[in-house]
């Protein structure tokens, strides 16, 4: 069993949760993922890493309120409960070396705590390194405490409606530094419309961008075959070849439409969850 050792709100809709897998914090590398299992038989949840310390072998990660399972995870479990079962760290972590001036993009939940991820071993190897978060508006922003901002020489906050730090989205921003030709590299998590635009940015200016389709795993593992992507012409699996692409060679429509596939199913369970709840 896992024992979760820290929960605390991050905004309207997510929250942070640490937990003990010292098996997880011992191995992991930035671009890696777990799966969580809050019980028996429940479901496979795969999650990003905001952190992993191996000396107390915990990891920490961002999680929304969206469906059944998250919603139960933050109704009903507190620090010192713990999981069923947090399986990983799964994928192909990312290539950490020196490129230069590295940028970090995100508008999303487990985006924001790759973009710390990211940045934090990149910053170790020499690079220069420059995080944009984007949020929709102030009251969907994270403390200052949980920002990216400690990993990044450079740091900008975003909303779309202005109502914290810049107006405005990482594309504005990002494209900004392009044309001051401070960004070697940019990484990208988030939501998929949002990285699609960032491919369709950075190829028109020739750098070189990988990003997560995580976002779109069910199972995690390879055998059900949900998180098939087209990439550079040939069938990819983002669980087992990624879940980090060159975002230049995904078919970004594809991925689109595979992200909607369950949404139904979804809203379904979360309602009736909330039900039983007395929530709606």
């Amino acid at each position: 069993m896992y024992r979760i050792t820290a929960k605390e709100e991050l905004d309207v809709r997510d929250f942070f949760m640490e937990v003990e897998a010292p098996h997880v914090a011992r191995a992991w590398k930035p671009g890696q993922f777990v799966v969580l299992l809050i019980h028996k038989k429940g479901e496979r949840i795969p999650m990003s890493i905001y952190y992993a310390n191996r000396e107390t072998g915990r990891i920490g990660m961002f999680i929304r309120r969206h469906g059944k399972t998250t919603f139960d995870l933050w109704d009903n479990f507190d620090v010192g409960d713990s999981l069923y079962a947090v399986a990983g760290p799964l994928g192909k972590p990312i290539e950490v070396k020196h490129y230069g001036n590295v940028v970090f993009v995100s508008d999303a939940v487990c985006g924001q705590a790759e973009n710390y991820a990211t940045l934090k071993a990149m910053k170790e190897v020499g690079n220069y390194t420059i995080s944009i978060q984007t949020f929709e508006d102030r009251a969907h922003s994270y403390p200052e405490k949980f920002l990216a901002k400690p990993a990044a020489d450079e740091y900008y906050l975003t909303t779309e409606d202005g109502s914290r730090g810049i107006k405005g989205h990482y594309l504005d921003v990002l494209k900004e530094l392009i044309e001051k030709d401070k960004v070697d590299i940019v990484f990208g998590g988030g939501r998929l419309g949002s990285l699609k635009k960032l491919a369709e940015l950075t190829r028109e200016y020739g750098i070189p961008t990988i990003v997560t389709v995580r976002q779109i795993m069910v199972d995690g593992t390879g055998m059900c075959g949900s998180c098939r992507i087209l990439y550079d012409g040939e069938i990819k699996f983002a669980c087992r070849d990624g879940p980090m692409f060159d975002a230049h060679k995904v078919d970004w429509d594809d991925v689109i439409r595979r992200d909607s596939r369950f949404v139904r199913e979804q809203e379904i369970a979360k309602k009736h969850y909330l039900e039983s709840r007395g929530v709606v």
